[in-house]
Protein backbone atom coordinates (compact mmCIF):
# COMPACT_ATOMS: atom_id res chain seq x y z
CA UNK A 1 0.00 0.00 0.00
CA UNK A 2 1.37 3.36 -1.01
CA UNK A 3 1.89 5.86 1.80
CA UNK A 4 1.87 9.65 1.71
CA UNK A 5 5.24 11.37 2.21
CA UNK A 6 3.86 14.89 2.19
CA UNK A 7 4.55 15.27 5.94
CA UNK A 8 8.29 14.72 5.45
CA UNK A 9 10.14 18.03 5.21
CA UNK A 10 13.30 18.98 3.28
CA UNK A 11 15.68 18.89 6.32
CA UNK A 12 14.70 15.26 6.98
CA UNK A 13 15.69 14.21 3.44
CA UNK A 14 18.72 16.52 3.57
CA UNK A 15 20.20 14.83 6.63
CA UNK A 16 19.27 11.33 5.45
CA UNK A 17 21.46 11.58 2.33
CA UNK A 18 24.81 9.79 2.68
CA UNK A 19 26.73 12.30 0.53
CA UNK A 20 28.12 15.43 2.15
CA UNK A 21 25.86 18.34 1.18
CA UNK A 22 25.69 22.10 1.84
CA UNK A 23 22.89 24.51 1.01
CA UNK A 24 24.37 27.91 0.04
CA UNK A 25 22.51 31.16 -0.64
CA UNK A 26 23.33 33.63 -3.41
CA UNK A 27 25.60 35.60 -1.02
CA UNK A 28 27.80 32.55 -0.64
CA UNK A 29 26.75 31.81 2.95
CA UNK A 30 26.08 28.28 4.16
CA UNK A 31 22.43 27.93 5.19
CA UNK A 32 22.31 24.20 5.95
CA UNK A 33 24.90 21.45 6.36
CA UNK A 34 23.88 17.82 6.63
CA UNK A 35 25.45 15.32 9.06
CA UNK A 36 27.72 13.83 6.38
CA UNK A 37 29.18 17.26 5.55
CA UNK A 38 29.79 18.02 9.22
CA UNK A 39 31.60 14.70 9.60
CA UNK A 40 33.70 15.17 6.45
CA UNK A 41 34.71 18.77 7.17
CA UNK A 42 35.14 18.45 10.95
CA UNK A 43 32.80 21.34 11.77
CA UNK A 44 29.63 21.44 13.80
CA UNK A 45 26.41 22.70 12.21
CA UNK A 46 26.60 25.94 14.19
CA UNK A 47 30.13 26.55 12.92
CA UNK A 48 29.20 25.95 9.28
CA UNK A 49 25.92 27.89 9.15
CA UNK A 50 26.67 31.49 8.24
CA UNK A 51 30.18 30.68 7.02
CA UNK A 52 31.20 31.98 3.60
CA UNK A 53 31.60 28.94 1.37
CA UNK A 54 34.88 30.30 0.00
CA UNK A 55 36.46 29.69 3.46
CA UNK A 56 36.24 25.96 2.68
CA UNK A 57 38.72 26.38 -0.17
CA UNK A 58 42.46 27.06 -0.32
CA UNK A 59 43.20 30.79 -0.17
CA UNK A 60 44.59 30.84 -3.72
CA UNK A 61 41.22 29.66 -5.16
CA UNK A 62 38.84 31.92 -3.21
CA UNK A 63 38.80 34.99 -5.49
CA UNK A 64 38.29 32.89 -8.60
CA UNK A 65 35.56 30.83 -6.94
CA UNK A 66 33.65 33.98 -5.93
CA UNK A 67 33.38 34.87 -9.63
CA UNK A 68 32.27 31.33 -10.50
CA UNK A 69 29.63 31.37 -7.76
CA UNK A 70 28.18 34.64 -9.02
CA UNK A 71 28.13 33.23 -12.54
CA UNK A 72 26.26 30.14 -11.32
CA UNK A 73 23.51 32.21 -9.67
CA UNK A 74 23.19 34.37 -12.81
CA UNK A 75 22.79 31.26 -15.01
CA UNK A 76 21.45 28.55 -12.72
CA UNK A 77 21.70 25.05 -14.08
CA UNK A 78 22.65 21.69 -12.69
CA UNK A 79 26.34 21.04 -13.26
CA UNK A 80 29.34 19.06 -12.09
CA UNK A 81 32.71 20.45 -11.02
CA UNK A 82 36.01 18.62 -10.78
CA UNK A 83 35.70 15.35 -12.67
CA UNK A 84 39.38 14.61 -12.16
CA UNK A 85 40.50 18.27 -12.09
CA UNK A 86 41.96 17.94 -8.57
CA UNK A 87 39.47 20.11 -6.68
CA UNK A 88 39.95 20.19 -2.92
CA UNK A 89 37.96 21.23 0.14
CA UNK A 90 39.52 22.37 3.44
CA UNK A 91 38.63 20.62 6.70
CA UNK A 92 38.47 22.35 10.05
CA UNK A 93 42.05 21.11 10.72
CA UNK A 94 43.27 22.66 7.46
CA UNK A 95 43.59 19.30 5.64
CA UNK A 96 42.94 19.37 1.89
CA UNK A 97 40.54 16.64 0.74
CA UNK A 98 40.37 15.89 -3.01
CA UNK A 99 36.72 15.94 -4.12
CA UNK A 100 34.41 16.26 -7.09
CA UNK A 101 31.55 18.77 -6.59
CA UNK A 102 27.98 18.71 -7.87
CA UNK A 103 25.91 21.92 -8.05
CA UNK A 104 22.11 21.92 -8.17
CA UNK A 105 19.99 25.12 -8.21
CA UNK A 106 17.06 25.46 -5.77
CA UNK A 107 14.47 28.23 -5.54
CA UNK A 108 12.41 28.71 -2.39
CA UNK A 109 10.04 31.63 -1.95
CA UNK A 110 11.81 33.55 -4.71
CA UNK A 111 15.22 33.05 -3.03
CA UNK A 112 17.91 31.25 -5.03
CA UNK A 113 20.11 28.60 -3.46
CA UNK A 114 22.81 26.20 -4.58
CA UNK A 115 22.81 22.62 -3.32
CA UNK A 116 26.50 21.65 -3.14
CA UNK A 117 27.30 17.95 -3.07
CA UNK A 118 30.80 16.65 -2.33
CA UNK A 119 31.86 13.34 -3.86
CA UNK A 120 35.06 11.76 -2.68
CA UNK A 121 37.39 11.03 -5.59
CA UNK A 122 38.81 7.60 -6.27
CA UNK A 123 42.16 8.99 -5.15
CA UNK A 124 40.73 9.97 -1.76
CA UNK A 125 38.90 6.65 -1.36
CA UNK A 126 42.11 4.80 -2.18
CA UNK A 127 44.07 7.01 0.24
CA UNK A 128 41.62 6.32 3.08
CA UNK A 129 41.72 2.60 2.39
CA UNK A 130 45.51 2.70 2.32
CA UNK A 131 45.54 4.65 5.57
CA UNK A 132 43.33 2.09 7.27
CA UNK A 133 45.56 -0.73 6.00
CA UNK A 134 48.66 1.14 7.14
CA UNK A 135 47.15 1.76 10.58
CA UNK A 136 46.32 -1.94 10.88
CA UNK A 137 49.87 -2.92 9.89
CA UNK A 138 51.23 -0.43 12.43
CA UNK A 139 48.93 -1.86 15.11
CA UNK A 140 50.13 -5.39 14.38
CA UNK A 141 53.78 -4.27 14.32
CA UNK A 142 53.35 -2.50 17.68
CA UNK A 143 51.70 -5.60 19.13
CA UNK A 144 54.47 -7.88 17.81
CA UNK A 145 57.35 -5.63 18.91
CA UNK A 146 55.80 -4.62 22.23
CA UNK A 147 56.01 -0.92 21.34
CA UNK A 148 54.27 1.78 23.32
CA UNK A 149 53.36 5.24 22.01
CA UNK A 150 52.99 8.46 23.96
CA UNK A 151 51.98 11.92 22.74
CA UNK A 152 52.87 14.99 24.84
CA UNK A 153 50.80 18.11 24.24
CA UNK A 154 53.33 20.81 25.13
CA UNK A 155 50.68 23.54 25.26
CA UNK A 156 48.36 21.84 27.76
CA UNK A 157 51.13 19.79 29.46
CA UNK A 158 49.17 16.56 29.10
CA UNK A 159 50.38 13.16 27.93
CA UNK A 160 48.21 10.72 25.98
CA UNK A 161 49.34 7.09 25.73
CA UNK A 162 48.37 3.61 24.61
CA UNK A 163 47.94 0.36 26.55
CA UNK A 164 51.66 -0.53 26.43
CA UNK A 165 52.69 2.79 27.99
CA UNK A 166 49.99 2.31 30.58
CA UNK A 167 51.51 -1.06 31.48
CA UNK A 168 55.12 0.21 31.44
CA UNK A 169 54.42 3.21 33.68
CA UNK A 170 51.60 1.74 35.82
CA UNK A 171 49.38 4.62 34.72
CA UNK A 172 45.61 4.71 35.39
CA UNK A 173 43.13 3.56 32.76
CA UNK A 174 42.12 7.02 31.51
CA UNK A 175 44.73 7.13 28.67
CA UNK A 176 45.95 10.57 29.73
CA UNK A 177 47.98 12.08 32.59
CA UNK A 178 49.65 15.41 33.32
CA UNK A 179 53.23 15.94 32.19
CA UNK A 180 54.23 16.27 35.87
CA UNK A 181 52.76 12.82 36.55
CA UNK A 182 54.62 11.46 33.54
CA UNK A 183 57.98 12.83 34.78
CA UNK A 184 57.36 11.52 38.31
CA UNK A 185 57.11 8.00 36.86
CA UNK A 186 60.70 8.22 35.57
CA UNK A 187 63.31 7.03 38.05
CA UNK A 188 64.85 9.92 40.02
CA UNK A 189 68.36 9.03 38.79
CA UNK A 190 67.28 9.53 35.15
CA UNK A 191 65.03 12.59 35.37
CA UNK A 192 67.89 15.04 34.83
CA UNK A 193 68.95 13.09 31.73
CA UNK A 194 65.37 13.16 30.41
CA UNK A 195 65.11 16.89 31.04
CA UNK A 196 68.40 17.54 29.21
CA UNK A 197 67.19 15.61 26.15
CA UNK A 198 63.76 17.29 26.39
CA UNK A 199 65.18 20.83 26.54
CA UNK A 200 67.49 20.15 23.60
CA UNK A 201 64.71 18.61 21.46
CA UNK A 202 62.27 21.53 21.83
CA UNK A 203 64.79 24.07 20.56
CA UNK A 204 64.36 25.07 16.92
CA UNK A 205 68.13 24.88 16.43
CA UNK A 206 68.16 21.18 17.29
CA UNK A 207 67.38 18.29 14.94
CA UNK A 208 64.00 17.95 16.71
CA UNK A 209 64.50 14.18 17.03
CA UNK A 210 65.54 12.52 20.25
CA UNK A 211 66.33 9.15 21.79
CA UNK A 212 67.39 7.99 25.23
CA UNK A 213 67.24 5.11 27.69
CA UNK A 214 65.80 5.55 31.18
CA UNK A 215 64.35 3.61 34.09
CA UNK A 216 60.79 3.60 35.34
CA UNK A 217 59.98 4.18 39.00
CA UNK A 218 56.80 2.43 40.12
CA UNK A 219 54.90 2.26 43.38
CA UNK A 220 54.54 -1.52 43.28
CA UNK A 221 57.14 -4.16 44.11
CA UNK A 222 57.86 -4.79 40.45
CA UNK A 223 61.55 -4.64 39.47
CA UNK A 224 62.63 -1.48 37.70
CA UNK A 225 62.24 -1.45 33.94
CA UNK A 226 64.64 0.03 31.42
CA UNK A 227 62.91 1.70 28.47
CA UNK A 228 64.28 3.06 25.20
CA UNK A 229 62.40 6.06 23.81
CA UNK A 230 62.77 7.71 20.42
CA UNK A 231 60.65 10.23 18.63
CA UNK A 232 60.24 13.73 17.25
CA UNK A 233 59.09 17.19 18.30
CA UNK A 234 56.63 19.14 16.14
CA UNK A 235 56.56 22.93 15.89
CA UNK A 236 53.98 25.57 14.98
CA UNK A 237 55.17 29.13 14.30
CA UNK A 238 58.57 28.28 15.80
CA UNK A 239 56.98 27.02 19.02
CA UNK A 240 57.22 23.38 20.12
CA UNK A 241 53.63 22.11 20.45
CA UNK A 242 53.89 18.33 20.44
CA UNK A 243 56.35 15.58 21.34
CA UNK A 244 55.63 12.15 19.92
CA UNK A 245 57.53 9.11 21.20
CA UNK A 246 57.81 5.36 20.70
CA UNK A 247 58.97 3.23 23.62
CA UNK A 248 60.06 -0.38 23.99
CA UNK A 249 61.25 -2.41 26.95
CA UNK A 250 65.03 -3.05 26.90
CA UNK A 251 65.35 -4.35 30.48
CA UNK A 252 66.61 -7.80 29.49
CA UNK A 253 69.27 -6.32 27.21
CA UNK A 254 70.43 -3.84 29.84
CA UNK A 255 70.63 -6.48 32.59
CA UNK A 256 72.55 -8.83 30.29
CA UNK A 257 74.85 -5.99 29.26
CA UNK A 258 75.47 -5.06 32.90
CA UNK A 259 76.24 -8.68 33.79
CA UNK A 260 78.70 -9.00 30.92
CA UNK A 261 80.24 -5.64 31.83
CA UNK A 262 80.77 -6.68 35.45
CA UNK A 263 82.47 -9.86 34.27
CA UNK A 264 84.61 -7.85 31.88
CA UNK A 265 85.60 -5.44 34.63
CA UNK A 266 86.62 -8.33 36.88
CA UNK A 267 88.73 -9.82 34.09
CA UNK A 268 90.27 -6.43 33.26
CA UNK A 269 91.08 -5.81 36.93
CA UNK A 270 92.72 -9.21 37.17
CA UNK A 271 94.67 -8.58 33.97
CA UNK A 272 95.76 -5.12 35.17
CA UNK A 273 96.88 -6.59 38.48
CA UNK A 274 98.96 -9.18 36.68
CA UNK A 275 100.41 -6.49 34.42
CA UNK A 276 101.26 -4.40 37.46
CA UNK A 277 102.95 -7.39 39.11
CA UNK A 278 104.93 -8.18 35.96
CA UNK A 279 105.84 -4.51 35.55
CA UNK A 280 107.02 -4.25 39.15
CA UNK A 281 108.99 -7.49 38.77
CA UNK A 282 110.65 -6.24 35.60
CA UNK A 283 111.52 -2.93 37.23
CA UNK A 284 112.89 -4.70 40.32
CA UNK A 285 114.98 -6.99 38.15
CA UNK A 286 116.42 -4.14 36.10
CA UNK A 287 117.40 -1.90 39.01
CA UNK A 288 118.28 -4.53 41.62
CA UNK A 289 121.91 -4.88 40.52
CA UNK A 290 122.53 -1.10 40.13
CA UNK A 291 121.03 -0.50 43.56
CA UNK A 292 123.20 -3.21 45.12
CA UNK A 293 126.28 -1.68 43.49
CA UNK A 294 125.32 1.82 44.65
CA UNK A 295 124.90 0.48 48.17
CA UNK A 296 128.35 -1.15 48.07
CA UNK A 297 130.07 1.93 46.64
CA UNK A 298 128.33 4.10 49.25
CA UNK A 299 129.62 1.90 52.08
CA UNK A 300 133.17 2.18 50.74
CA UNK A 301 132.80 5.97 50.49
CA UNK A 302 131.53 6.20 54.06
CA UNK A 303 134.39 4.01 55.28
CA UNK A 304 136.90 6.22 53.43
CA UNK A 305 135.40 9.35 54.99
CA UNK A 306 135.64 7.85 58.49
CA UNK A 307 139.35 7.10 58.13
CA UNK A 308 141.76 9.56 59.75
CA UNK A 309 143.73 9.80 56.54
CA UNK A 310 141.17 10.17 53.74
CA UNK A 311 142.05 8.27 50.58
CA UNK A 312 140.78 10.70 47.96
CA UNK A 313 141.36 8.33 45.08
CA UNK A 314 139.37 5.59 46.76
CA UNK A 315 136.58 8.03 47.65
CA UNK A 316 136.54 9.35 44.11
CA UNK A 317 136.25 5.85 42.64
CA UNK A 318 133.38 5.01 45.01
CA UNK A 319 131.40 8.14 44.22
CA UNK A 320 132.08 7.75 40.51
CA UNK A 321 130.76 4.20 40.76
CA UNK A 322 127.60 5.46 42.51
CA UNK A 323 126.96 7.94 39.72
CA UNK A 324 127.56 5.36 37.00
CA UNK A 325 125.23 2.80 38.60
CA UNK A 326 122.53 5.42 39.15
CA UNK A 327 122.72 6.38 35.47
CA UNK A 328 122.58 2.72 34.54
CA UNK A 329 119.41 2.27 36.61
CA UNK A 330 117.84 5.35 35.02
CA UNK A 331 118.70 4.16 31.54
CA UNK A 332 117.24 0.71 32.27
CA UNK A 333 114.01 2.23 33.55
CA UNK A 334 113.79 4.49 30.49
CA UNK A 335 114.29 1.56 28.11
CA UNK A 336 111.77 -0.52 30.05
CA UNK A 337 109.07 2.20 29.92
CA UNK A 338 109.71 2.64 26.18
CA UNK A 339 109.11 -1.07 25.77
CA UNK A 340 105.81 -0.89 27.67
CA UNK A 341 104.68 2.18 25.70
CA UNK A 342 106.04 1.19 22.32
CA UNK A 343 104.07 2.69 19.45
CA UNK A 344 103.23 6.37 19.38
CA UNK A 345 99.67 7.55 20.03
CA UNK A 346 98.14 8.89 16.83
CA UNK A 347 96.35 12.18 17.48
CA UNK A 348 93.65 13.12 14.96
CA UNK A 349 90.97 15.86 14.80
CA UNK A 350 87.94 14.66 16.78
CA UNK A 351 84.63 16.01 18.07
CA UNK A 352 85.21 16.54 21.80
CA UNK A 353 81.47 16.96 22.50
CA UNK A 354 80.77 13.59 20.89
CA UNK A 355 83.56 11.82 22.81
CA UNK A 356 82.26 13.18 26.13
CA UNK A 357 78.70 12.06 25.38
CA UNK A 358 79.93 8.60 24.33
CA UNK A 359 82.04 8.30 27.51
CA UNK A 360 79.04 9.21 29.68
CA UNK A 361 76.87 6.63 27.87
CA UNK A 362 79.55 3.96 28.29
CA UNK A 363 79.89 4.75 32.00
CA UNK A 364 76.13 4.57 32.51
CA UNK A 365 76.07 1.00 31.20
CA UNK A 366 79.36 -0.29 32.58
CA UNK A 367 78.27 -1.39 36.05
CA UNK A 368 80.15 1.32 37.97
CA UNK A 369 77.00 2.34 39.86
CA UNK A 370 74.11 4.74 39.33
CA UNK A 371 74.80 8.43 38.81
CA UNK A 372 73.26 11.59 37.42
CA UNK A 373 75.18 13.39 34.70
CA UNK A 374 74.97 17.08 33.85
CA UNK A 375 76.65 18.13 30.60
CA UNK A 376 77.57 21.72 29.79
CA UNK A 377 79.04 21.43 26.31
CA UNK A 378 79.81 23.89 23.51
CA UNK A 379 77.91 22.95 20.32
CA UNK A 380 80.19 24.92 17.95
CA UNK A 381 83.48 23.72 19.46
CA UNK A 382 86.19 23.17 16.80
CA UNK A 383 87.81 19.70 16.58
CA UNK A 384 90.62 18.92 19.03
CA UNK A 385 93.73 16.80 18.47
CA UNK A 386 93.55 13.51 20.37
CA UNK A 387 93.30 9.76 20.06
CA UNK A 388 89.56 9.08 20.27
CA UNK A 389 89.78 5.69 21.99
CA UNK A 390 92.43 6.74 24.51
CA UNK A 391 90.64 9.99 25.35
CA UNK A 392 87.40 8.10 25.84
CA UNK A 393 89.18 5.77 28.30
CA UNK A 394 90.58 8.74 30.23
CA UNK A 395 87.15 10.38 30.62
CA UNK A 396 85.51 7.08 31.59
CA UNK A 397 88.23 6.54 34.21
CA UNK A 398 87.65 10.02 35.70
CA UNK A 399 83.88 9.50 35.73
CA UNK A 400 84.30 6.10 37.36
CA UNK A 401 86.56 7.54 40.07
CA UNK A 402 83.94 10.19 40.92
CA UNK A 403 81.08 7.68 41.05
CA UNK A 404 82.99 5.25 43.26
CA UNK A 405 84.15 8.04 45.58
CA UNK A 406 80.56 9.22 46.10
CA UNK A 407 79.24 5.72 46.75
CA UNK A 408 82.07 4.85 49.16
CA UNK A 409 81.23 8.02 51.09
CA UNK A 410 77.62 6.85 51.47
CA UNK A 411 76.16 9.39 49.01
CA UNK A 412 72.99 7.79 47.61
CA UNK A 413 73.03 9.53 44.22
CA UNK A 414 76.39 10.29 42.64
CA UNK A 415 76.31 13.46 40.53
CA UNK A 416 78.88 14.22 37.86
CA UNK A 417 79.07 17.53 36.03
CA UNK A 418 81.11 17.71 32.83
CA UNK A 419 81.82 21.19 31.47
CA UNK A 420 83.73 22.56 28.50
CA UNK A 421 85.70 25.79 28.26
CA UNK A 422 87.57 27.40 25.41
CA UNK A 423 90.93 29.10 25.89
CA UNK A 424 91.48 31.08 22.71
CA UNK A 425 94.83 32.52 23.81
CA UNK A 426 96.40 29.12 24.31
CA UNK A 427 94.31 27.52 21.52
CA UNK A 428 93.14 24.81 23.92
CA UNK A 429 89.86 23.23 24.98
CA UNK A 430 89.43 22.45 28.68
CA UNK A 431 87.24 19.69 30.13
CA UNK A 432 86.22 19.91 33.81
CA UNK A 433 84.84 16.81 35.53
CA UNK A 434 83.33 17.65 38.93
CA UNK A 435 81.77 15.10 41.30
CA UNK A 436 79.79 15.47 44.53
CA UNK A 437 82.00 13.10 46.53
CA UNK A 438 84.00 13.87 49.68
CA UNK A 439 86.98 15.25 47.76
CA UNK A 440 90.65 14.40 48.40
CA UNK A 441 92.67 14.98 51.54
CA UNK A 442 95.84 17.11 51.20
CA UNK A 443 97.98 13.97 51.61
CA UNK A 444 96.15 12.18 48.79
CA UNK A 445 96.32 15.27 46.58
CA UNK A 446 100.11 15.22 46.82
CA UNK A 447 100.34 11.60 45.65
CA UNK A 448 97.28 11.17 43.43
CA UNK A 449 99.31 10.88 40.21
CA UNK A 450 102.07 8.65 41.66
CA UNK A 451 102.37 5.18 40.07
CA UNK A 452 100.89 2.38 42.21
CA UNK A 453 99.36 4.81 44.70
CA UNK A 454 95.68 4.13 45.34
CA UNK A 455 92.99 4.70 47.95
CA UNK A 456 90.88 1.81 46.66
CA UNK A 457 90.95 -1.61 48.30
CA UNK A 458 91.14 -3.33 44.90
CA UNK A 459 92.91 -0.64 42.90
CA UNK A 460 96.40 -0.88 41.44
CA UNK A 461 97.10 2.85 41.36
CA UNK A 462 97.90 3.23 37.66
CA UNK A 463 94.68 4.76 36.26
CA UNK A 464 95.50 8.43 36.80
CA UNK A 465 99.16 7.94 35.99
CA UNK A 466 98.33 6.38 32.63
CA UNK A 467 95.56 8.94 32.00
CA UNK A 468 97.98 11.84 32.51
CA UNK A 469 100.52 10.19 30.17
CA UNK A 470 97.88 9.73 27.45
CA UNK A 471 96.72 13.37 27.66
CA UNK A 472 100.28 14.69 27.65
CA UNK A 473 101.06 12.51 24.61
CA UNK A 474 98.33 14.46 22.76
CA UNK A 475 99.83 17.81 23.74
CA UNK A 476 97.52 18.50 26.69
CA UNK A 477 97.60 18.41 30.47
CA UNK A 478 95.67 16.66 33.25
CA UNK A 479 95.53 17.96 36.82
CA UNK A 480 93.51 18.06 40.03
CA UNK A 481 91.95 21.32 41.21
CA UNK A 482 92.82 21.66 44.90
CA UNK A 483 90.62 24.77 45.19
CA UNK A 484 87.36 23.01 44.33
CA UNK A 485 84.58 24.06 46.70
CA UNK A 486 83.17 20.54 47.02
CA UNK A 487 83.90 17.07 45.73
CA UNK A 488 86.81 16.36 43.40
CA UNK A 489 87.45 18.40 40.26
CA UNK A 490 89.77 17.16 37.52
CA UNK A 491 90.76 19.29 34.53
CA UNK A 492 92.25 18.27 31.21
CA UNK A 493 93.22 20.35 28.20
CA UNK A 494 93.66 19.41 24.56
CA UNK A 495 94.89 21.52 21.62
CA UNK A 496 92.54 22.50 18.83
CA UNK A 497 93.23 20.85 15.50
CA UNK A 498 93.04 24.19 13.64
CA UNK A 499 95.20 27.11 14.75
Amino acid sequence: MLRSFESLRFPVFFNAIADAMLLVNNEGQVVLANDSAQKMLGYTADELIGMNVEMLMPASYRTHHTQLRRGFFNHQEKRAMGNGKNLVVLTQQGQELPVDIGLSPLVCEDDAYALVTFHMTEKQIWAEASLKASEERLRLAKLSAGLGVFDIDLLSNTVAFDAHIQDFFDFPHNNSVSYHHFIEAIDAADRAKWQTIFDRAIQMESERVYQLEFRIHNETNKPKRWLHASGKVFFNDHVAVRMLGVVHDVTERILLQQSLTEQRIELETLAKTQIAIQTASAIAHEINQPLAAISAYSEVALYALQASDIDKDRLNRSLTGCVAQAQRAGKSLHELMEFFHKGEIEALPIDLNGVIQEAVNITQHSGYGEFQSSLHLEPDLPPVLANRTQLQKVIVNLLRNGIEAAHLAGISVAKIQVSLRTHSQSNMAEVIIQDNGPGLTPEVQQRIFEPFFTTKSQGIGMGLTISRSLIEACGGQLWFDANSASGASFHLTLPFAIN
